[in-house]
């Protein structure tokens, strides 16, 4: 395959992708990689690196379609395993973005955090959870910078340094006791183990069944209103101790 062939069967794989580049012995290593997977690699939760990649190649030049030679790989990664590879370069290397893959990326992780905190803290003054538009409110405030290639749980950590200051705010989770009918049991269990876990339950001689389900503070509303809309109302909840 010519070089300009090869150049612009690259550039035709590069929607949604980044070069992640690392150099090292007077050698530069890149490879295409799908961008919304990089933050994923960095922190270990994917596993099938190949499955992100268009090309399973190690470039010199991944723009120009440039190989890196097998001698160069072998010299600096001494093997040959191209996910091996491809984790180390991400890293220990760099990661091109455009202006508005960063901008996007940006985007999504300010949402992924918000929802999070959304999801987890509450105003400890009130006790209830703080709506999401007050917390991007406050972020936007405090000029919080979000990092594209920071994990989500970093970035919450910081997020919440940034928004003390500003907003009586704490992570918090509550224990809920609940009580269903035998009945109802099975068509709430799903979301008894989706919005939180259950850690005690038992079955009583009625046929009902009681349980202690730990969930964070701020989707309490959320999880009441699924369990009633399930139940059409045949429901009770207690909210117990809320545990730090």
């Amino acid at each position: 395959m010519s070089k300009d062939i090869q150049k612009e069967h690259t550039d035709q794989l590069m929607d949604g992708m980044v070069i992640a580049y690392l150099e090292s012995y007077g050698h530069t290593f890149e490879i295409i990689i799908e961008a919304d997977f990089v933050d994923g690699i960095k922190s270990g939760e994917v596993e099938d690196i190949l499955e992100h990649m268009p090309e399973e190649t190690i470039f010199k030049d991944a723009r120009k379609g440039d190989r890196a030679s097998e001698d160069a790989i072998k010299q600096v990664f001494d093997t040959d395993d191209i996910a091996e590879i491809v984790k180390y370069i991400i890293d220990k290397g760099q990661v091109q973005l455009t202006t508005e893959q960063r901008r996007k990326m940006q985007e999504n992780k300010r949402k992924k955090v918000v929802d999070i905190i959304a999801r987890n803290a509450i105003n400890p003054q009130t006790g209830a959870p703080h709506p999401p538009q007050r917390i991007e409110n406050a972020l936007a405030e405090a000029k919080f910078n979000i990092d594209p290639f920071k994990s989500s749980n970093d970035l919450v950590k910081d997020a919440l340094t940034a928004l003390q200051p500003l907003i009586p705010i704490r992570f918090e989770k509550l224990k809920v006791a609940v009580r269903l009918s035998g009945d109802d049991y099975g068509k709430v269990y799903p979301d008894l183990t989706s919005f939180g876990k259950i850690i005690k339950e038992e079955w009583q001689s009625t046929g009902n069944w009681i349980g202690v389900v730990e969930i964070p503070a701020g989707i309490q509303l959320e999880f009441f209103d699924r369990l009633n809309e399930k139940t059409k109302g045949d429901v009770e909840c207690k909210i117990l101790k809320p545990t730090i």
